[in-house]
């Protein structure tokens, strides 16, 4: 490949990472905004309501909007079970779009050719061992961002990648989801 086949190849990576993240910022920031109308359209549209829960969850999952509220919204129309359902599902498909960006970035960066160069080691970080991968995740805050956009950049298996990001996920929605269903039920209004 010619350097400017390699340069073009950049531009081309930068500008879709570019246009990736300002179109879910700008979604996620008009989602946060409505949040009282779309948990009206959640709660009346029965199981499509469900479908487009996952689709939001993968949208909010890849911004800097946390999804744990979103959860105990939906935990409050559809129960727990399909409330930890719904946000496994949905941080899964959250952290794919966070695992191209981070894949798109070592693009940008020309990752692979640098990588030697990283201070304390961090060349050699196990990034694609699944215990990394699962523990990580658990990280409170921007824990499983970070290994998803690292995951990308590290170029991690996509097979390992998925199946632990979805234990990592179900495992999560489960608390989050039941630890909700536990405080709503403490509500003198509920």
């Amino acid at each position: 490949m010619s350097h400017v086949d390699n340069e073009n190849s950049g531009k081309s990576s930068l500008q879709s990472l570019i246009f990736i993240v300002l179109a879910l910022v700008c979604l996620a920031m008009f989602v946060s905004r409505q949040m009282e109308s779309v948990g009206d359209f959640i709660n009346q549209s029965g199981w499509v309501g469900l479908v487009f829960s996952v689709i939001l969850y993968a949208l909010l999952g890849a911004s800097p909007i946390p999804s744990e509220p979103f959860t105990i919204l939906i935990t409050s129309i559809f129960g727990p079970l399909a409330a930890a359902g719904v946000a496994t599902f949905g941080n899964s498909l959250a952290a794919l779009v966070e695992f191209y960006i981070g894949g798109k970035l070592g693009d940008v960066t020309d990752f692979e050719r640098r990588k030697a160069q990283l201070p304390f080691g961090l060349a050699n970080l196990p990034v694609d061992s699944p215990a990394f991968l699962i523990l990580a995740r658990m990280l409170p805050g921007f824990g499983p961002k970070c290994v998803s956009l690292v995951s990308g950049v590290y170029g991690v298996p996509l097979w390992r990648y998925l199946w632990t990001t979805f234990v990592s996920s179900l495992l999560g929605g489960l608390v989050v989801a039941f630890g909700g269903f536990g405080l709503l039920s403490l509500l003198p209004w509920k």
